[in-house]
């Protein structure tokens, strides 16, 4: 059945944050949508505010009669009772990223890669284009905190059924190759680091793999690459490549970097002019970066000086993306989905920035056992840049246990004199008597649980 005909659409991982875009999707557009998650969530009670319903019991009595396709999260395991029934009645089933390869095969999409930034970078370029009044459907990895969502919908898209907007901009996750689905019009493309090696072996493969994604450029589309990112586009008769750095030699760049308020300000260099006094809405240089490959973007689909310059200015970030939650004179707290080496090391690095005499305590749970493992001297390195560490054990996501890669394990790589671990439950004593100056939370697990706790204990403090 083609998609534009689906009356009746089934989520199981309704609650992830790429399933959840696509139910919204699905929803926005008159189709009737329900789901199951194992969890509830503030995501899961939002969508149920919305009209989607969601149960939190493996009960197949509760999938609709003959739903016309059904959805499902890499993340489920394959003996769950729903799935293993609509195996048994041969129900149309497919993955999340074969479903969002549909939707955008046949127009021009925005899709960013890459094992970090591509969550702000996809966000921050939603907000550029609806900022320009561009006709564009997004589907972000992250809420929006300009939009309160993770599906970003420009205010020109009036379709009242499935359609193809100007643009679709998406993020395209490495992950299980998903983003070999997709056929982009503009590619970014901000690293190829080792990152889930439990699918990839190697970072050989990882790399080979950007490079495939490359090939699926369409016919006189845009690559728009980080220079020095160690991958080799494929078919580059097909499309233009333009560079981008922080340090310039590229095609974007920014020069005259002056900051202030904890903000950067800035003159963004093209390829065919400077737009000067650029003001970024977000702190650390790692938003820098961002913001300068999302402007290469603006620059392409030929989005003005002006709306690029307002789009940076009021962009208020993703969150758990560098998201403060608390600002006093004595104490701040920030919250970021920081769950890789490279990621907590820009973070950590970005947070002595704007506060270089304060201590810093960070908290993090490592996320996966194969990452943990894989990982384990780049994790004690980049947590060693922290003044105090306190460590959550490991959440396990779609693993089992490993014997010997634990918390305990990873806590004895790291030289730091001020170390610990410590139980969730344990943590609001430990915060109470640790009196931290600087807080941050850092993981991709359920960390994101203990993040309202923690604020609120802050908030209501002396």
């Amino acid at each position: 059945m083609d998609i534009h005909q689906y009356r009746s659409v089934y989520f199981l991982g309704i609650g992830g944050i790429g399933m959840s875009a696509l139910a919204r999707y699905f929803h926005r557009y008159g189709v009737m949508v329900s789901g199951y998650d194992k969890t509830p969530t503030t995501l899961t009670h939002q969508l149920i505010e919305e009209g989607i319903p969601v149960h939190f019991d493996e009960n197949p009595e509760l999938i609709p009669d003959h739903p016309d396709l059904v959805v499902y999260s890499p993340a489920l395991t394959k003996d769950q009772k729903e799935f293993q029934f609509v195996i048994e009645k041969g129900f149309p089933l497919k993955k999340r990223s074969e479903v969002l390869g549909m939707i955008t095969q046949n127009a021009k999409t925005i899709a960013i890669a890459g094992t970090h930034g591509k969550t702000t970078i996809t966000t921050l370029v939603a907000h550029l284009l609806r900022t320009a009044g561009k006709n564009s459907i997004a589907f972000l990895g992250g809420i929006s905190k300009n939009y309160n969502s993770n599906l970003v919908i420009s205010d020109m898209s009036t379709q009242k059924s499935i359609g193809s907007p100007a643009y679709y901009i998406v993020e395209a996750d490495e992950f299980d190759r998903s983003f070999l689905r997709l056929y982009p019009y503009i590619a970014v493309i901000t690293s190829a680091d080792a990152d889930h090696l439990d699918i990839y072996g190697n970072i050989e493969e990882v790399r080979l793999s950007f490079g495939e994604f490359t090939s699926h450029l369409q016919k006189n589309g845009t690559l728009i690459l980080k220079k020095g990112v160690d991958i080799v586009p494929e078919r580059t008769d097909n499309y233009i490549i333009y560079t981008y750095h922080l340090e310039g030699d590229a095609d974007f760049y920014p020069e005259n970097i002056r900051f202030g308020n904890s903000r950067f300000v800035f003159d963004l260099v093209t390829p065919a002019r400077t737009i000067r006094n650029i003001t970024l809405g977000l702190p650390g240089k790692f938003n820098l970066e961002n913001a300068i490959a999302a402007a290469a973007v603006a620059y392409t689909v030929g989005i003005t000086d002006e709306d690029i310059a307002r789009a940076l200015v009021t962009f208020e970030g993703v969150e758990r993306r560098f998201d403060f939650q608390v600002i006093r004179d004595d104490f701040v707290y920030i919250d970021d989905y920081a769950h890789h080496p490279e990621e907590l090391k820009a973070c950590i690095r970005a947070v002595r920035e704007i506060y270089p005499s304060k201590k810093i305590t960070g908290i993090f749970q490592p996320h996966l056992f194969t990452r943990t493992r894989d990982f384990a001297d780049a994790f004690a390195r980049s947590l060693e840049l922290l003044d105090e560490l306190i460590l959550l054990e490991i959440y396990p996501a779609r693993e089992n246990p490993i014997p010997g890669i634990d918390s305990a394990m990873l806590l004895g790589k790291v030289q730091l004199l001020n170390k610990k671990i410590c139980s969730k439950a344990g943590l609001p004593g430990e915060l109470k008597s640790g009196k931290p100056e600087i807080l941050l939370t850092l993981g991709a697990g359920d960390i994101d649980q203990l993040v309202k706790p923690i604020r609120e204990l802050f908030t209501n403090k002396g």
